[in-house]
């Protein structure tokens, strides 16, 4: 059972974030939570807790991914690749030519054990070729995969029957990115946007239920790696979406622009999703680009604040900010650390290493995945650790901090995990390309 709200705001009352689709019963049905605003709604966790008596449930073995684990009532579901032919060899600059095996796994949340399985052929020709990117979005008892070739599929929840199915790459005549098809499929009402590809089809809405598309929308020279966003302004339903090229808005039911600000990082990598905190929404990559913008009120528009600039801004990359307040966390792709920056003038707060490298030594595309709780956050690092954290315009906090798992893939030289997290019922699900496990956070 699920409820819906609208966030009312003080100041600016005339705009909500009506994406709120809360489980009653706390999980993490997509990436980054219920509402991919990284925030954990369970009102029993705590950031206060003593990870040295936290508890582990279960792991189960699982092959190669980058895809977070999602999360509803009893099940808990992944997706991995298993590889048959072919080297990785996380060339940032080439495609690895790579066989085998994308699967989509349907686990127990209370064993891990497997309840259903579907796996099929393909053939890889992405950059860093572990695995699928894209976490499983799950909604109305049906769950929406979307491998790194580009293979959509729509599964029933309870049997793992497949309800439709479609590739992307195939029936929009465009060529996979550089580093896979990554954007998670969004669901709002009857609707599932996707970022496809090719021409007058970089957007699309298809039907749910059946997979009919509804309307395509916009050309660019890629589509990037963004998850789309919707929020809704004065009645108006937005979708927030940004490609290699520009920041948009496209209305909802029709796929039309509303508007489009031009924001186009290095190497096409839009990668993090859109934040917004009241009326304002903040956007960056690499190359140290950024924009912090001022929705209208007539929902036709944006207004630029300011622009990124050295040594100003937090440019992230492989993690979405928190946009808290006024200020922004987030991990700098460039300076390897984490930031605080304030919104009202992009000035750097503070910035640390400590919660990705566990030391002063910054790493390059250094990654923690961020998520806020009621009393501080809880972090996931690209070391495999969790930390308890408080981020204050201050500073930053450690709390506690536990190994989960141990980081497998490799960048840069060094071994990471590049795995969002599920957070469900005070316990915790991470991934990396051998086991995924469950915890106690209780």
């Amino acid at each position: 059972m699920q409820f819906r709200l609208a966030l009312l705001l003080p100041i600016f009352a005339w705009i909500s974030l009506a994406n709120l689709e809360i489980s009653l019963a706390f999980d993490w049905p997509q990436w980054n939570g219920p509402n991919r605003d990284g925030r954990i709604s369970d009102p029993d966790f705590s950031t206060n807790l003593d990870l040295t008596k936290v508890k582990e449930f279960w792991q189960t073995p699982i092959a190669y991914g980058y895809s977070g684990p999602a999360v509803i009532g009893q099940r808990v579901v992944v997706t991995d690749f298993q590889i048959e032919s072919g080297q990785i060899t996380n060339n940032p600059g080439g495609r690895d030519k790579l066989s085998g095996r994308e699967r989509v796994l349907c686990l127990d949340r209370s064993t891990g054990k497997l309840i259903w399985k579907h796996d099929y052929a393909v053939d890889y020709q992405v950059s860093y070729g572990a695995g699928p990117r894209a976490t499983p979005t799950i909604a109305n008892n049906r769950i929406y995969t979307l491998g790194a070739e580009g293979h959509l599929i729509c599964f029933d929840v309870s049997s793992g029957q497949i309800v439709w199915q479609k590739n992307l790459r195939a029936d929009y005549k465009t060529e996979t990115p550089m580093w896979g098809y990554a954007s998670p499929p969004l669901v709002v009402g009857d609707q599932l946007i996707v970022l496809a590809g090719g021409k007058g089809s970089t957007y699309v809405s298809l039907n749910a239920d059946t997979g009919v598309e509804q309307w395509r929308s916009g050309s660019a020279s890629n589509i990037g790696y963004s998850p789309p966003m919707w929020i809704e302004v004065e009645g108006t339903r937005q979708l927030i979406v940004w490609d290699a090229d520009a920041l948009r808005s496209l209305e909802l039911k029709t796929g039309n622009e509303l508007w489009s600000t031009p924001l186009s990082p290095r190497f096409e990598m839009s990668i993090m999703a859109p934040v917004i905190s009241g009326n304002r929404l903040y956007a960056s990559g690499i190359g140290q680009v950024s924009g912090l913008f001022e929705l209208q009120r007539d929902a036709q528009g944006v207004k630029k604040l300011w622009t990124g600039k050295p040594k100003m801004s937090v440019y992230c990359s492989n993690s979405t900010p928190v946009f808290d307040g006024k200020y922004l966390y987030g991990c700098d792709c460039d300076a390897g650390t984490l930031m605080c920056v304030d919104s009202e003038n992009g000035a750097r707060l503070w910035e640390t290493s400590k919660p990705i490298t566990d030391s002063e030594r910054p790493a390059r595309h250094g990654t923690v995945f961020l998520s806020k709780a009621k009393d501080g956050y809880s972090m996931f690092s690209e070391n495999g650790d969790l930390i308890m954290a408080d981020l204050t315009p201050e500073g930053y906090r450690e709390k506690s901090r536990l190994k989960l798992i141990e980081p497998t893939n490799e960048c840069f030289g060094r071994k990471v995990v590049w795995a969002y997290p599920a957070y469900s019922r005070n316990e915790i699900f991470v991934r990396n390309d051998k086991v995924i496990k469950c915890f106690s956070l209780r």
